[in-house]
């Protein structure tokens, strides 16, 4: 794997002094804080050693801020998501679901972010959960993992909903249920978008009331709104490669950013209205970071969830039994994630010995690890 040379980190760290200027709250600025730290002395550190008898060398590594917003910190948490969620896949097939709230109300998730991204769930669920139920489309109880995106590839406010949807449900006998159409076709796009719009705007009438003006609620049904269905996943592998790439990925990863010149930050965004075309972006650090604190979510909020029969009961109690009537997928063997290989003999696994406070290891591992480095190679 290729370390980028350059980070958000970057960015942040020659702009810490202005960094609340940039923000909506107090929030954003210690998120941002933390993401500027990640992996630095500031943070404390540890060190480990190789457990390879033939290798035993020592790595001194800095603590990760473990933020969810942070582009450095997401691999292992999403390995393990995944893993966990492997546990739970049924051999059918998935369908890949998208809602995408309008531009009018990007004002609106400035304000009330909670409110806005909450029923936006809410909604969403109501949609396939009722759709599932009707027997003119399925007539059993589904389930769904939603995964809440709030950026567009400039950085812009584009909240949307990626739907994780098994390709039937479970009906009033108890036995599992396909969708029409052999698993090749979930629910009508069209009649789920004019109820997607009817619903989420009768919420935002309960929620709100007289806050806002009549013709703000008669704006918001002025265009169609966008519900995307993809054709279903090829298979158990595909699901889980979705899941590593949308579940835990942030609003722009370090690996996208391209220079950090004349207090300017250059990174690649892909054209989605001309194909996909890649283009270089370029902001000053100001818009850059202003842009990526939009999408620093509030404290607490859950923006992974799962309803119906995959939610947490439901995996406890039926899906072990789907699973034995569906056939389980099988996946290949994987190393345990707690291992982590030495960088050195690639044989070998890191092993902390020591931790250390922001002020730095104590003396006596420093002299071994100076030692260490001007010892000349040994074979492994």
């Amino acid at each position: 794997m290729s370390y980028p040379d350059y980070e958000v980190a970057h960015v942040l760290e020659r702009n810490r002094e202005h960094l609340a200027h940039y923000c909506a709250n107090s929030w954003q600025v210690r998120t941002l804080h933390a993401l500027r730290k990640c992996r630095t002395a500031a943070l404390g550190g540890h060190i480990d050693r190789c457990d390879n008898v033939r290798c035993h060398k020592l790595h001194l590594s800095y603590n990760s801020c473990r933020n969810r917003h942070c582009p450095k910190c997401q691999g292992h948490k999403k390995e393990e998501w995944i893993r966990a969620r492997e546990a739970d896949l049924l051999k059918v097939s998935y369908f890949h679901v998208v809602f995408t709230l309008p531009s009018g109300l990007n004002r609106l998730c400035l304000y009330e972010p909670k409110l806005v991204y909450n029923l936006l769930f809410k909604t969403a669920w109501s949609i396939i959960g009722d759709f599932g139920a009707n027997p003119k489309f399925l007539g059993a109880k589904m389930g769904m993992i939603a995964i809440l995106h709030t950026w567009g590839q400039n950085l812009s406010l584009h909240p949307h909903l990626h739907c994780i949807v098994p390709g039937g449900g479970i009906a009033k006998s108890g036995k599992w249920k396909p969708t029409k159409g052999k698993g090749k076709y979930l629910f009508p796009v069209r009649a789920m978008s004019k109820v997607f719009r009817a619903r989420f705007v009768a919420g935002l009438r309960k929620e709100l009331g007289k806050s806002k003006s009549r013709s703000f609620y008669e704006s918001l049904f002025k265009n169609q709104w966008v519900v995307y269905c993809k054709r279903p996943f090829f298979g158990p592998s595909q699901v889980i490669e979705y899941l590593g790439r949308y579940t835990h990925k942030i609003a722009i990863s370090n690996h996208r950013i391209k220079s950090l010149e004349s207090g300017n930050v250059r990174f690649m965004v892909k054209d989605y209205r001309h194909g996909g075309k890649r283009t270089i972006l370029e902001l000053p650090d100001a818009e850059f970071i202003r842009r990526f604190s939009l999408h620093i979510l509030s404290k607490g909020f859950t923006r992974i969830r799962h309803y119906g029969i995959l939610s947490s009961y439901y995996k406890r109690t039926i899906i072990p039994g789907l699973q034995e009537e569906l056939g389980k997928p099988e996946f290949k063997a994987t190393e345990p994630l707690m291992h982590r290989r030495c960088p050195v003999c690639k044989q070998g696994n890191l092993v902390t010995i020591a931790t250390f406070p922001a002020r730095g290891p104590p003396q006596h591992w420093q002299e071994q690890i100076k030692k260490q480095l001007n010892r000349p190679n040994e074979k492994t």
